[in-house]
């Protein structure tokens, strides 16, 4: 049984040695695309703003205080709070090398998102605290005019799609071994495409480059984790749906 970690402790010699010990078994596509997600997620809290500069016309205007951008910022901020909480508590609970490197993932790729958008706000001048409900910019048009394909049922301050409830998270961190796995996978899963509805929904309503770059990174990296961890489910005779409401 592997000595268990706090993720938030390695040294980048401890990353690298995690990262080579946790691919064992699994295919080098996934491992490649976990480092890639490391590595965007760090040049976007560094700055790297180069990205997409061809394919989309930029906003011109700083984002106001009730603008979607600001909304998405500081609700996804929220949203990845859980998603870490969650990895973290199912890498400890785990041996599972599949199941600890996709949490590993998770950890790395949205703690360093949460950053790239904390800056955001920074930059535009902006608190980090909003002065509307959370997710009232998803019950505000399109760009088209529309509410488009995720306008949130046009109601405010309701739970974030996906969110794990109170019961869950606490049967999360009293479950152990396959039980935890079971139950992380299930709760990530929804927590997935609670996370790609506020993803699309920002880029029916954004023109900012950075902000609609960094959604459409979180709709592909989260669509991909979507198949592996139903196949990590099938792999232990469970579906999607968890037992615990």
């Amino acid at each position: 049984m592997n000595q268990r970690v706090d993720p938030e402790s390695l040294s980048d010699a401890d990353l690298d040695a995690a990262i080579a010990d946790g691919a064992a078994g699994r295919s080098d596509r996934r491992l490649r695309r976990v480092i890639a997600v490391v590595v965007v997620g760090l040049l976007l809290f560094t700055g790297g703003l180069l990205l997409g500069r061809v394919s989309l016309p930029q906003q011109i205007s700083v984002p106001g205080d009730t603008s979607a951008e600001a909304g998405f910022a500081r609700d996804m901020q929220q949203h990845h709070a859980q998603a870490v909480e969650m990895a973290k508590l199912v890498y400890d609970r785990s041996d599972d090398e599949n199941v600890k490197l996709l949490a590993y993932d998770i950890i790395t790729g949205q703690t360093a998102q949460i950053g790239q958008m904390y800056a955001w706000l920074d930059t535009w001048g902006l608190q980090q605290a909003a002065s509307e409900p959370s997710m009232t910019w998803m019950t505000r048009p399109t760009l088209d005019g529309s509410m488009g394909e995720h306008g949130h049922g046009g109601a405010a301050d309701e739970p974030m799609p996906g969110l794990a409830t109170f019961t869950q998270m606490e049967a999360l961190k009293a479950a152990d071994g396959v039980d935890a796995e079971i139950l992380f996978l299930q709760l990530m899963t929804a927590h997935h495409l609670g996370g790609i509805e506020m993803a699309e929904a920002l880029v029916e309503r954004s023109r900012q480059r950075e902000v609609v770059t960094l959604a459409n990174q979180m709709i592909a990296t989260q669509q991909g984790d979507l198949t592996y961890m139903r196949d990590l489910l099938e792999q232990r005779g469970a579906g999607v749906e968890p037992s615990v409401s």
